[in-house]
């Protein structure tokens, strides 16, 4: 009896456990019913905002497939890092896969006259009355910007300032050792030469891959070559096209998958385009005039979109060129994230607030609730998209603890800050022994005092030149928080070891100069950007300010120790060396 009572709760336990499979299973089909029985194929969808009692009901936020869509594109959620060298071939010759704003006629109709005006409205003129019942985003159409940076006679100063004698100072000679890739520019690739069947295709059956007589590099997609012109001395050439049109497929590309970044301490999003690039999000998290609260830490702080971006168009101001390119961009919450992606954890978190707008919080260390949720109005959030780097796997980076790392504790103190010969302890420690290095972290000290960034706690460097290379200017969403308060303490590092480039120390002279300063610079550059104005007025204020402030360190340490002992003479003979009278300005 007993051993029949054994086999009956065995057998119930299997019962209970196969009714489990399968109500799983049915969870898993039921998007795809709904989806196919809420419309029929090919009619388009509607992503307007839905009512409150609509969205109450089962199902609202179920995954809807794009019409058109092969059954390839359903692949495993971690499709995008599938990305290999042989596959960056295969599909780098497609034209299709170029597309960039230009490219009007195989993008949807652009929206209507009513929603342009209010996209490109005064930053002070008054909102719709109901942002409800605005029209939800479609495609911007083409946008006027200003020509790339390069010889022109249009006023520009932006344009005058790249035509400077200190902007045109080539770099060495580049050997095969010097080029992160190698690439035979005469070899051409088919991408059905070797297609992947499980890779998803946008309808690009019926057209040519190659145009007559072009070369693969030419039909590369604008991230590939990106990635193909970096080199030892920069992550991209002063003039180089492809970078202004890497900036418009970041904000106008058609995004076909989106994904959680993991790690980090708050919600990032990683987001592939048509043409298979991959960018960064970070959604608008605070208006641009809000302050950094003054007992705020600097590592509780929020991360900036809008920071993201201008610190890219100061990075190239300053002509240090090592911040990945970054554009802001509209997205459209219901079609361009909930509707397309494959992280069921972040689809989970989508819900409709009170005031009827579309909010999702993701997962991450900090601020991912329902308390800091981020909303769309009703599904629309701006955001910053930031260019990916080339693969790991491809090109590996190395990874280095910054020397003037902050504690990250509310009490205690880091030891350059107690120490004020702690310079002279790092110059022994390799790498920094070089003077190479250190004259790379006092660009980044002054790159982050214009900012007012102070998290900066790691940077780093492609693992192929070794020690003599550039480091990368990555993760700056924490600056530009404060336009009221020079935080000095950013500043200690060039103040400790007094060493600076003199390419770098012309440069910020140059900037302090009323025919180049640096705010109208970076104010005529910033308006290229879709989601322009993107810094508060007072923040270019501020960058004026700092930039004095920064030129007074360099010549107070030229008073304590002689201009040869501080200017690291990067240049040759150029004709004008700088002076002790020019720093203090």
């Amino acid at each position: 009896m007993k051993m029949i009572l054994v086999r009956r709760f065995r057998v119930l336990i299997l019962m209970v456990f196969l009714v489990a499979c399968a109500l799983h299973i049915v969870l898993d089909l039921l998007p795809k019913l709904e989806r196919r029985a809420a419309r029929p194929p090919g009619e388009p969808g509607c992503s307007c905002a839905q009512p409150a009692a609509e969205a109450a009901a089962p199902g609202w936020a179920q995954a809807r497939g794009r019409p058109g869509e092969p059954a390839a594109a359903a692949a495993e959620p971690g499709w995008p890092n599938k990305h290999t060298l042989r596959i960056l071939q295969d599909f780098s010759s497609d034209p299709s896969s170029n597309l960039t704003s230009h490219s009007l006629e195989k993008l949807p109709p652009a929206a209507d006259p009513a929603e342009g005006a209010w996209r490109g409205r005064d930053p002070g003129a008054p909102q719709p009355r109901n942002p409800a019942h605005r029209p939800l985003l479609r495609d911007h159409g083409p946008r006027r910007s200003a020509p790339p940076p390069g010889p022109s006679g249009d006023g520009s100063v932006l344009t005058r300032l790249f035509e400077h004698p200190l902007y045109q100072v080539a770099v060495p000679p580049l050997t095969g050792d010097d080029v992160l890739f190698n690439v035979n520019s005469d070899i051409r690739f088919n991408p059905r030469a070797a297609e992947d069947p499980d890779w998803p295709h946008e309808g690009n059956e019926g057209e040519e891959f190659l145009p007559t007589g072009g070369t693969a590099v030419d039909a590369y997609p604008n991230w590939l070559k990106f990635h193909i012109g970096i080199n030892r001395y920069e992550l991209y050439s002063r003039h180089n096209p492809t970078i202004e049109a890497l900036l418009q497929d970041l904000s106008s590309q058609k995004i076909t998958s989106v994904a959680m970044k993991s790690g980090g301490t708050q919600l990032k999003l990683i987001m592939t385009f048509q043409n298979y690039g991959q960018a960064l999000f970070k959604p608008m998290k605070q208006t641009r005039e809000q302050e950094t609260p003054p007992d705020f830490f600097y590592f509780s702080d929020y991360e900036r979109h809008n920071a993201e971006i201008a610190a890219f168009h100061l990075d190239r101001i300053l002509d240090f060129r090592r911040v990945p390119p970054v554009a802001g961009r509209l997205i459209n919450m219901t079609k361009e994230i909930r509707d397309i992606t494959r992280d069921k954890k972040l689809w989970r978190t989508f819900f409709i607030s009170p005031a009827n707008n579309i909010c999702f919080y993701g997962e991450c260390s900090y601020y991912c609730s329902t308390e800091h949720a981020l909303c769309g109005k009703p599904d629309q959030i701006e955001g910053s998209l930031a260019a990916f780097l080339p693969d790991l796997s491809l090109a590996k980076r190395k990874t280095w603890r910054n020397p003037w790392r902050r504690s990250y504790h509310k009490r205690k103190k880091a030891e350059w800050e107690v120490d004020p010969d702690y310079c002279e302890e790092v110059k022994q420690t390799p790498p920094y022994d070089s003077p190479q290095r250190i004259l790379d972290l006092m660009d980044m000290t002054i790159f982050d005092f214009l900012m007012g960034n102070m998290d900066r706690h790691h940077y780093e460097t492609f693992e192929k030149f070794g020690n003599e290379t550039f480091i990368i200017h990555l993760d700056n969403g924490r600056g530009f928080g404060k336009h009221s308060h020079d935080e000095l303490s950013i500043l200690v590092p060039l103040q400790q070891c007094c060493r600076i480039r003199r390419s770098t120390y012309l440069r910020l002279q140059l900037l302090a100069k009323e025919e180049y300063k640096l705010s109208l610079l970076m104010a005529e550059s910033l308006q290229r950007d879709r989601v322009a104005p993107v810094l508060y007025p007072l923040h270019l204020e501020a960058l004026d300010r700092r930039l004095r402030l920064v030129l007074r360190a360099v010549g107070d340490c030229v008073e304590k120790d002689g201009l040869h002992s501080v200017v690291e003479d990067d240049l040759g003979s150029d004709p004008t060396p700088p002076t002790t009278a020019t720093a203090a300005r």
